[in-house]
C-alpha cells in the first residue's frame, strides 16, 4: 500500500476512536437520567479498493481502507421491552383494584371513627329490649331513634361509596386525557426522528446520532402508555411507531387518533369511546355530537369479558378503574339473577358493595314494615285502626310505616278502593333515571330513597302495640325479633352462605377483606414480575459508569494507537523524502 494511502487508514482509526470517546461520554454523562438508554457505536470495515481481479483464484488483490462508523444505537432488547410494558399494564390493574377495594373497606369498617356495624347492634338490641315490654313507651323511643340512626349512617355509607365512585369517573377522565396527549406526543416523535434518521439532518442542522435521545423520550411514552391498557407497537421503515391500544390503532402512520367521552346525562358516568368509530351529528354551533348507541358501539373497552392473565384482560390502569367503578350506582334490584350480574355487576367491587349493602337497608326496612302492616291489616285489628294511621290523600286509615319511601307514595287505592301496598311502583319512564325490571329507581325502597316516619319521630308512642281489649302485642315484636335472627339471606347469587340481618353486615365486610387480601397477594406477586422484568431490561439498557470507564480507556488506547500509526507513517515519509530522496 502506498505510504499516503496509509495515511487515510490511521486518519479512520482516530475518527472513529473519537465518535467512540464522544458517546461512552454522553453515556456517563447521563448515567442518572430517567429513561435514557445505553448508546453504542458500531464499525465496519471500510469498502476495499480492489487492484486486481483474478479469475483463477478465489479471492481478489483487495487493498483495506481502514475503518468507518456506521452508526450509534440503542442497546435495548426488543422482547424485554415487550415483556415489562405488558407486565407493567397488569401490575398497574391490579394495584388501582387493590386501591379500590381498600378503600371501600375503609368506608365500610369505620365512619367519622364509628363502624357500621354498631348501629346494626343498637338497631337489633333495641328490638330485643321492645319485645321484652312492648307497650313501654321509653323502649318505643328508643327503638325509633335507632331506627333514625340505622338509616342516617346507613345513607353516609352510601353516600361514600358514591363519592368514591365519582372519584374513579373523574379519574379515568383524566387517564383519557393524558393517553390522548401520549398519543400526540408520540406521533410528533415520529416526525422529528423520521426528519433527522431519513433525510439525515433536522430542521435545525441537528445531526443523525441525536435522533436516539429523541428514541428514548419516544420509549418513555410508550412505557408510560402501557399502564394504562393492553398496547402493541411496530416501526416500520421509515422509522415511524404505529401503536394499537386494546387493538385499535392509536397513532398510524401521522395520524394520532383520538378516544372521546361520552357522560351518561342520568350518572355523570364517561365512556372512553373511539371517535373513528362512532356517528355524529352537529349541533348548531358545529360541535359533534354522540349518541350513547354510538359510543357504546365504539367502547375501548369490552367489561363483559372475564378478566383473565391468559387472556390478557388484566391489563391497564383505565380499565381497572371502569371495572370498579361500574356504570351505575347500583341497588338490591341488581343482584336479581338474571344471567347479568355474573357479567356486570360482580366484576365491579363498587357496584357490588353497593348492590350488596342496600340489599342489607332494603331487607330490614321492608321486613318491619311488613310486619307491622300484616298485624295492622288482620282481620281483628283492621276495624280497630290498630297501627294504622289516617292518609289525608287517600282519605283512608293506612298502616304506620317506620320507614317511608321519599320519592314516592307507599300505599295507593286500587279500583274497589282498597287500600295496596306501593312496594315497587312502575311509572313513566324517565330518562335521568334508572329503570330495573320496569321500576323505576325513585319508586323502590332503596337506601338513599328511605327517610323515618316524621309522625314517629315526634311521637314514637303511636306504634303503642296494645290491642283493643287492653292486652299487650307481644307477638308482633317477637315476628320482629325471629326476622334478624332468621338466616334468609345472602350476599349475592354466588354465594351460598344464608345470613341472618344481624350477621350480614359482618359477613359483607368479611368479603371484601378477603377480596383485598386476593388482590393484594397478586399485586405483591405482580410487582415481583416486573421488578424482575425490569432489572433485566436494565442490564440491557442502564448505563454502568465502571463498565464505560473500561470502553472509555479502550477508545483512548485505540486512539493512541490510531495516532502513533500515523507518526510511524510520517516518519517513513520525512525518511524516504529528506534521506533517499537527496
Amino acid at each position: 500500500m502506498p505510504l499516503m494511502g496509509s495515511l487515510y487508514i490511521g486518519v479512520s482509526g482516530l475518527q472513529t476512536s473519537q465518535n467512540s470517546l464522544n458517546t461512552t461520554a454522553h453515556n456517563i454523562s447521563n448515567v442518572d437520567t430517567s429513561g435514557y438508554v445505553r448508546q453504542q457505536v458500531l464499525t465496519s470495515t471500510a469498502t476495499y479498493n480492489t487492484i486486481k481481479t483474478d479469475y483463477k483464484s478465489v479471492a481478489n488483490q483487495q487493498l483495506g481502507l481502514g475503518v468507518v462508523y456506521s452508526k450509534t444505537r440503542q442497546v435495548r432488547d426488543v422482547f424485554l421491552d415487550t415483556t415489562y410494558r405488558r407486565e407493567a399494564g397488569r401490575e398497574a390493574f391490579y394495584n388501582v383494584s387493590s386501591d379500590a377495594i381498600s378503600e371501600i373497606e375503609n368506608l365500610l369498617d369505620e365512619l367519622n371513627g364509628e363502624s357500621f356495624q354498631e348501629s346494626i347492634g343498637d338497631l337489633w338490641t333495641s328490638v330485643q329490649e321492645l319485645s321484652k315490654d312492648p307497650s313501654s313507651a321509653v323502649t318505643q323511643g328508643l327503638f325509633v331513634e335507632r331506627c333514625q340512626e340505622f338509616i342516617s349512617r346507613a345513607q353516609s355509607v352510601y353516600e361514600g361509596l358514591t363519592e368514591y365512585q365519582l372519584s374513579l369517573n373523574e379519574s379515568i377522565k383524566s387517564d383519557v386525557y393524558r393517553i390522548n396527549n401520549i398519543a400526540k406526543e408520540i406521533k410528533s416523535l415520529n416526525d422529528e426522528i423520521r426528519n433527522i434518521e431519513i433525510t439525515n439532518v433536522g430542521a435545525e442542522g441537528v445531526s443523525v446520532e441525536k435522533a436516539n435521545d429523541l428514541r428514548d423520550k419516544r420509549n418513555d411514552l410508550l412505557d408510560e402508555l402501557s399502564k394504562y391498557g393492553n398496547i402493541t407497537y411496530n416501526e416500520d421503515v421509515d422509522c415511524t411507531v404505529w401503536v394499537q391500544l386494546e387493538g385499535e390503532d392509536l397513532v398510524r402512520g401521522e395520524i394520532a387518533y383520538s378516544i372521546g367521552l361520552y357522560e351518561d346525562p342520568s350518572t355523570g358516568f364517561y365512556t372512553p369511546f373511539w371517535e373513528k368509530n362512532a356517528r355524529f351529528t352537529l349541533d348548531n354551533a358545529g360541535n359533534k355530537i354522540y349518541s350513547a348507541e354510538e359510543a357504546n358501539k365504539a367502547a375501548v373497552f369490552n367489561l363483559n369479558r372475564v378478566i383473565s392473565s391468559d387472556l390478557n384482560t388484566d391489563i391497564g390502569s383505565l380499565k381497572s378503574r371502569m371495572l370498579a367503578r361500574g356504570d351505575h350506582k347500583a341497588d338490591y334490584t341488581d343482584l336479581i339473577d338474571d344471567g347479568r350480574y355474573e357479567y356486570d355487576i360482580s366484576q365491579s367491587v363498587c357496584m357490588n358493595v353497593m348492590a350488596e349493602f342496600d340489599q342489607l337497608v332494603h331487607g330490614i326496612t321492608t321486613t318491619i314494615n311488613d310486619i307491622i302492616r300484616e298485624a295492622a291489616m288482620s282481620a281483628e285489628n283492621k276495624s280497630t285502626h290498630y297501627l294504622m294511621t289516617f292518609d289525608d290523600n287517600l282519605g283512608q286509615y293506612v298502616p304506620i310505616q317506620v320507614f317511608q319511601k321519599i320519592a314516592s307514595e307507599a300505599y295507593s287505592l286500587d279500583e274497589f278502593g282498597n287500600v295496596v301496598v306501593n312496594k315497587e311502583q312502575t311509572g313513566t319512564y324517565n330518562p335521568n333515571s334508572k329503570t330495573v325490571n320496569g321500576y323505576v329507581q325513585e319508586s323502590l325502597y332503596t337506601t338513599t330513597n328511605i327517610q323515618i316516619n316524621a309522625d314517629l319521630l315526634r311521637e314514637p308512642t303511636k306504634l303503642g302495640f296494645v290491642l283493643a281489649d287492653g292486652s299487650v302485642d307481644y307477638e308482633t315484636m317477637n315476628k320482629i325479633k325471629r326476622a334478624f335472627e332468621a338466616e334468609n339471606n345472602t350476599l349475592n347469587p354466588n354465594v351460598k352462605k344464608q345470613s341472618s340481618f344481624v350477621d350480614y353486615y359482618g359477613d359483607l365486610v368479611s368479603q371484601v377483606a378477603n377480596s383485598g387480601l386476593v388482590y393484594n397477594s397478586l399485586l405483591d406477586s405482580q410487582a415481583a414480575t416486573v421488578t424482575a422484568a425490569s432489572n433485566a431490561r436494565e442490564q440491557i439498557i442502564g448505563v454502568s459508569q465502571d463498565e464505560e470507564l473500561t470502553f472509555m480507556v479502550k477508545f483512548q488506547n485505540a486512539y493512541n494507537a490510531s495516532s502513533r500509526y500515523i507518526n510511524v507513517v510520517d516518519e517513513m515519509l520525512e525518511h524516504i523524502l529528506n534521506t533517499l530522496g537527496s
